[in-house]
C-alpha cells in the first residue's frame, strides 16, 4: 500500500525539514516570514516562480507538478484556495501557517534558509479540516467516484449509522484482510494456545510491501513483532508467517466467527505470496481459479507454490492497471465493522496497541479521539480504508470505506481526503 495522502503532505520536506528552535523574532524577521507565506500562496496559484520561492533541495524532493497536484486535490475536496487564514512566526526562520480553502483549512508550518535569499527549505501540511461539511455533501462526493464505492460511519455493535452506502456489498479490500489474521492470533492467545512473546523462525518469504522479505531465513521473531509489522507496515512476509503459524483453517474459522456475511468468497484464505503468484500467472489461470471451487483452488495454489518468481515479474503484472480484482480478499464494510467489534470484545490491549501504531491521520485529528486504530489495503483498482475509533465517552465507532474499479486505478489521495472528512464528521467537527 502506498504512502497515505496526509503522510505525503507531511513528507513534502520530511527528508530535510526540521522545526526551527524557538527564539524571539524581530520585526524584519517576522515581515520576511509573512512575505514568504504570501509566496507559498502565489506558488500554489501559479503566480510565482516555483524555483525562486523554494530552495533547490525542496524543489528536487517535491517537483512543481507534484506540488500543484496536491493543491488540486485539496481544491477538489475543499473548494477553491482562498488564502492565508493565519501565520504565526515561531522562530527567526520558521512559522506555522493555516491556509484557507472555501470549505476547509489546511494547517502546517514552513522554514526558511538562514541566509539570503531566504528561500523556503521546508513546508509541511499535516492537518486538513473540513469547514461546514455535512454527510449529504460527503456522500455525494463518494458516489460521484468512478467504479463502485461503499462507506460506513457508525457505532460498533448496533445503533443508527451516521453514513451508510453499499455497506453490505462485497468489495476487494487488499491488505485490510490482515485484520482477520490479527484477530485469529489475538483469539488464539486469549485461548491460551500462544503468547505474544512467543518466538518463531522465519520460514516464509513474500514480496513487498514490508521489510521481512529481506531478512535471513530462520531469523527469530516474536509473534508480537510479526503482528505489529503486518498491521503498521503492511508487511506481507510477516502476514504469511502468521498464517503459516496459525494454519489456514484457523484463519478461515476466524472469518466465520467474525460474522463475515459471505465467507466462501474468502476461501481458500490466500497468503500474500499466493495472491501475487496468481495475479502474475496469466489471465487463463486466473479465470480457472475464479471459476473453481475451494478444493480445486487449493490444488491450483499447490502448483503455484513451486514457482519462484522475481519481484520485477510481480511488479510488471500490476503495471498495466487492475488485475482480476474479483480474485482477492473480499469483505463488505459491515463485515469489517463486525470484525472490529469482535476484536474490541477481547479487551486485549496488546492487539489494540498494534492497531494504533499507524493511525493514518494527522496528530491534530488524532487528538479528537481517545483511541485510533487503522488498517487499509490497496492495489490497482482496489482501495479500502478502515478505522476503529473510541471517543472520550468510551463509545466505539467505525469508519470504513471501499472503492473498487475494475477498469482503472483508483485515486488514493482523493479517497483519503474523503475519509478525513468522514472522520471529522464522526468526531462532530
Amino acid at each position: 500500500m502506498k504512502r497515505p495522502f496526509l503522510a505525503s503532505l507531511a513528507a513534502l520536506a520530511a527528508s530535510f525539514y526540521a522545526p526551527a528552535p524557538a527564539q524571539a523574532q524581530n520585526a524584519e524577521e517576522s515581515a520576511r516570514l509573512e512575505e514568504r507565506g504570501d509566496d507559498i500562496i502565489a506558488a500554489m496559484r501559479g503566480d510565482a516562480s516555483y524555483d525562486s520561492v523554494f530552495a533547490d533541495a525542496f524543489v528536487n524532493a517535491v517537483p512543481q507538478d507534484r506540488f500543484l497536484a496536491i493543491k488540486q486535490q485539496l481544491e477538489t475536496q475543499f473548494g477553491p484556495l482562498v488564502g492565508i487564514e493565519m501565520l504565526d512566526p515561531v522562530s527567526a526562520n520558521g512559522a506555522t501557517i493555516a491556509i484557507r480553502f472555501e470549505r476547509g483549512l489546511a494547517n502546517g508550518s514552513f522554514n526558511l534558509e538562514t541566509a539570503e535569499p531566504y528561500e523556503i527549505n521546508g513546508f509541511v501540511l499535516n492537518d486538513v479540516r473540513p469547514i461546514g461539511d455535512n454527510t449529504g455533501q460527503l456522500l455525494s462526493a463518494i458516489q460521484a467516484l468512478p467504479g463502485e464505492t461503499a462507506v460506513l460511519v457508525a457505532p460498533l455493535g448496533g445503533g443508527e449509522p451516521m453514513m451508510s452506502h453499499n455497506a453490505d456489498q462485497q468489495f476487494a479490500i487488499g491488505s485490510t484482510f490482515k485484520l482477520y489474521v490479527l484477530s485469529a492470533l489475538a483469539h488464539s492467545i486469549a485461548q491460551g494456545e500462544r503468547n505474544w512473546s512467543d518466538v518463531v523462525r522465519l520460514s516464509q518469504r513474500s514480496y513487498p510491501s514490508g521489510q521481512l522479505q529481506n531478512w535471513p531465513e530462520g531469523a527469530p521473531v516474536t509473534l508480537h513483532t510479526l503482528a505489529t509489522l503486518m498491521i503498521s507496515n503492511s508487511d506481507n512476509t510477516a502476514t504469511d508467517q502468521l498464517i503459516t503459524e496459525l494454519g489456514r483453517d484457523a484463519v478461515e474459522a476466524e472469518v466465520i466467527a467474525a460474522g463475515h456475511s459471505a465467507p466462501e468468497g474468502m476461501f481458500p484464505f490466500l497468503t500474500t505470496r499466493e495472491l501475487f503468484l496468481l495475479k502474475s500467472d496469466g489471465i487463463e489461470n486466473l479465470g480457472k481459479y475464479a471459476a473453481a471451487g475451494t478444493a480445486e483452488r487449493l490444488a491450483l495454489l499447490q502448483e503455484l507454490a513451486q514457482l519462484d518468481r522475481g519481484s520485477e515479474d510481480i511488479q510488471a503484472a500490476f503495471a498495466g492497471g487492475p488485475v482480476a480484482i474479483d480474485v482477492e480478499w473480499l469483505a463488505s464494510v459491515s463485515d469489517i465493522a463486525s470484525l472490529f467489534s469482535r476484536i474490541t470484545q477481547l479487551e486485549d490491549q496488546t492487539a489494540l496497541d498494534i492497531l494504533a501504531v499507524n493511525p493514518s491521520m494527522s496528530g491534530a485529528m488524532r487528538d479528537s479521539w481517545d483511541y485510533v486504530g487503522y488498517k487499509g489495503g490497496s492495489e490497482p483498482g482496489v482501495l479500502n480504508l478502515s478505522w476503529l475509533l473510541r471517543d472520550a465517552a468510551g463509545t466505539w465507532q467505525v469508519v470504513s470505506m471501499s472503492w473498487n474499479d475494475s477498469e482503472a486505478p483508483v485515486d488514493q489521495s482523493a479517497f483519503e481526503l474523503l475519509a478525513m472528512r468522514a472522520i471529522a464528521l464522526a468526531a462532530g467537527n
